[in-house]
């Protein structure tokens, strides 16, 4: 298994991805994200001026995982922290180890960049991925909200 940054040529094997992982949080057919907003994201990951960063898992020559990453500030460190804002690993090669490779990668990169945290979320029901999560961090017990702000 390989681990790197994506790259422009990778749009075409990480889209099915990325279109996988937003229907899995139910952001399919008509309630799918906006294309403004996937192409958006993926210019972000190529912009070496963004925060936003992206990793992709390849097993035999494919691309079967992506994890993207938002590198900001926090009002509790001195240093920055690193939200793994998604991970998703194809049907196919679930249970061979991506998802912990590409936690793994996000940790070393957060690292390398002078980031002392690396933090998630996952939906509560998500019981495979919490399965995982539960073996390589630690549930701290916070509970999410969220709330549109008008334009």
């Amino acid at each position: 298994m390989i681990i790197r940054p994506v790259d422009r040529n990778d749009y075409q094997a990480w889209r099915p991805l990325w279109d996988g992982y937003n229907a899995f949080y139910g952001r399919a057919g008509e309630t799918a994200l906006p294309e403004n907003i996937t192409r958006q994201t993926w210019a972000r990951f190529l912009d070496d001026r963004e925060p936003v960063d992206a990793l992709v898992a390849e097993l035999d020559g494919k691309i079967v995982g992506l994890a993207h990453t938002v590198i900001h500030r926090s009002t509790t460190r001195l240093a920055d922290v690193c939200y793994l804002q998604d991970l998703f690993t194809a049907p196919e090669a679930r249970g061979q180890g991506v998802a912990r490779a590409l936690i793994d990668a996000a940790k070393q990169m957060a690292a390398a960049a002078g980031c002392n945290r690396l933090y998630w979320q996952t939906h509560q029901t998500n019981q495979t991925a919490r399965a995982l999560y539960d073996k390589v961090a630690e549930h701290q017990g916070f509970i999410v909200y969220g709330s549109d702000v008008p334009a």
